[in-house]
């Protein structure tokens, strides 16, 4: 089929056709009003927005938008975090570490190139199909107006407006003030991006605006606290440590007027609160999940079973809440990290997306919505569909703990008796994976099951129950599951942490008295992982976790009542499984 010959989309087994030449487009370049004014400066914020649109619509030809909003298309500052080797409950001093060659931004937009037009790697795919493809600067970012607040109400409204004016709600202008209007635009919007680009689309969707019909949040945020807070504890994405709200706004800060928005970010770094750690309004307004009952978007969502920077608790409270909003939704699961599944499965990603946008966007009824939910990666690198996550029959079975903790106490679905008491002593020079595979250590406990006589799968979030004590009035809480092969190496499948003063509640800090004894719980990131047969499983606690919580000088004794103690894990086949395989 001749390219010039085209005069509207080709649909063909459900998936929209490569039949408009890619390089025959129109690009325009716009600024979106936004109902806001984070900057404080007396005017609505703007929103700078680049359109790359099939040169057909220039002849009446209309079409549904695949839209990227980003703080990340200009080029970022190199900023320094706060230092992470501080005492707990005592404010900070200093800063440490720095942001070059971020891999978050990345696996957003690729390159981060200075040079104009914005581009990226999915803008060829989706117009030679008859989608145009928007870009959307975040408030305080590139030739954007207003302040970046890292997930803020602002930020929120300022991605939103501009699928209002692909809608006609919201007025734009060229760069001399003149109206634009999308008039080429069916008003049918799909948001997708990795990272903060991924975070966007749960945002907007949260707001149930009407338009977005689809969304691809891939390796995303769905609540800000999650990402740098952990039920009290002040804990760092990973290989972020010390980073946090304020550091992040000022990253992405790039807007010409480099000082108007400096007291909107100090404002920032003086609510996150890195004393106490707890929860507030300021944390509240920037999760999304308060309000996935807004969402009316058939959500694809993606992420990463070994994605320690966006841990995997993001993914499963967004989806779970989806799924009881009854939105049209799936799953996707890889073994990989931060990443794109452009980079991992690239021919079969980009059909599934295709048919996605196809179904929702163009509204060609290709069943994609009857079709299994999960599409999952397992760690021997196949691929396989599965009717739901977390996977049918899995339920709660109980680990209990036996004494000998110094060394290798034991792990099995039995429950001790008598009273053991066992303690470990605050290092956090040591890291996790060091305490982990001691043999021996005063720093960490660690409780082992025998061999598994079978595969076990965890499918969702393990929880520990602990009675605690504790040598000082605060400290931190680390929880570990390990997977032990027989030649001795181990992986840490999933980790929690906990600060104890926030024990009955996120939202406030109660005091710890020492030597009094506690119950707390300890949720861990949830995973979907097989331990093979032949291993082991650990449960292994210590205090600070090196390369995410902060860092006291150390020294905190935690005592753990070892037989008022158990692990709950979400095993496929559940406490049955257990026993079967120990």
């Amino acid at each position: 089929m001749s390219f010039a010959a085209v005069q509207g989309p080709v649909f063909k087994d459900g998936q929209a056709q490569p039949v408009f030449d890619p390089t025959d487009i129109v690009r325009d370049n716009l600024w979106v009003t936004a109902p806001v004014d984070s900057d404080r400066d007396g005017k609505p914020d703007l929103v700078h927005v680049e359109v790359v649109r099939p040169r057909a619509t220039e002849q009446g030809l209309r079409v549904p938008v695949v839209y990227q909003a980003s703080p990340y298309y200009a080029p970022l500052n190199d900023v320094q975090n706060h230092d992470v080797d501080v005492e707990l409950n005592v404010p900070g001093r200093g800063h440490h570490g720095h942001h070059t060659d971020d891999p978050r931004v990345a696996a957003a937009v690729g390159p981060n190139d200075a040079a104009a037009p914005i581009t990226w790697r999915y803008e060829s795919y989706f117009v030679a199909r008859g989608f145009a493809v928007v870009y959307g600067e975040s408030l305080g970012t590139g030739e954007s107006t207003g302040c970046p607040t890292s997930g803020g109400r602002n930020e929120t409204i300022g991605a939103k407006s501009v699928v209002d004016w692909l809608n006609g709600r919201a007025k734009g202008q060229d760069a001399a003030g003149a109206p634009v209007r999308a008039r080429w635009a069916t008003g049918k919007v799909g948001m997708m991006g990795v990272s903060y680009n991924g975070t966007l689309p749960n945002a907007v969707a949260s707001t149930g605006v009407e338009g977005l019909d689809a969304i691809v949040p891939i390796a995303a945020i769905s609540s800000w606290y999650d990402y740098y807070r952990a039920d009290g504890a002040v804990v760092a994405p990973g290989t972020f440590q010390g980073e946090d709200l304020d550091i992040l706004a000022e990253f992405v800060y790039t807007r010409a007027d480099r000082e108007i928005c400096k007291p909107v970010i100090a404002d920032l770094a003086k609510r996150q609160d890195r004393v106490t750690g707890d929860y507030s309004a300021f944390w509240n307004e920037r999760n999304y999940l308060k309000d996935v009952g807004n969402v009316r978007a058939a959500v694809l969502e993606v992420h990463g079973l070994n994605d320690w920077n966006v841990k995997d608790t993001h993914f499963a409270q967004w989806y779970e809440g989806v799924k009881r909003q009854g939105v049209p939704h799936q799953l996707w699961l890889h073994q990989f990290g931060h990443a794109d599944p452009f980079s991992i499965r690239h021919d079969e990603w980009l059909v599934a997306l295709n048919r996605w946008f196809t179904r929702f966007l163009y509204k060609v009824q290709n069943g994609v919505e009857n079709e299994p939910h999960l599409t999952i990666q397992r760690e021997d690198k196949t691929w396989h569909n599965e009717a739901e996550w977390p996977v049918p029959g899995t339920s709660d079975g109980s680990l209990f703990l036996g004494a000998g903790g110094n060394a290798r106490g034991s792990l099995g679905v039995s429950p001790s008796h008598g009273r053991v008491v066992e303690s470990l002593t605050d290092d956090s020079s040591k890291t996790a994976e060091s305490l982990a595979d001691a043999a021996s250590s005063p720093n960490r406990l660690s409780y082992t099951t025998g061999v598994t006589k079978a595969p076990l799968r965890l499918s969702g979030g393990a929880t520990v129950d602990l009675r605690v004590s504790f040598s000082r009035p605060a400290a931190n809480v680390t929880a570990l599951l390990v997977d032990r092969a027989p030649n001795g190496l181990s992986k840490i499948v999933t980790r929690g942490w906990t600060d104890p003063t926030n024990r009955i509640s996120p939202w406030f800090t109660t005091p710890i008295t020492p030597g009094r004894e506690y119950s707390i719980q300890v949720p861990m990131v949830p995973k979907d992982y097989v331990f093979a047969a032949g291993h082991t499983i650990e449960f292994v606690l210590l205090s600070s976790d090196f390369d995410y919580t902060l860092r006291p000088k150390p020294g905190a004794g935690i005592s753990l009542n070892v037989t008022r103690t158990d692990l709950r894990l979400p095993v496929l086949g559940g406490q049955r499984a257990l026993r079967a395989a120990l």
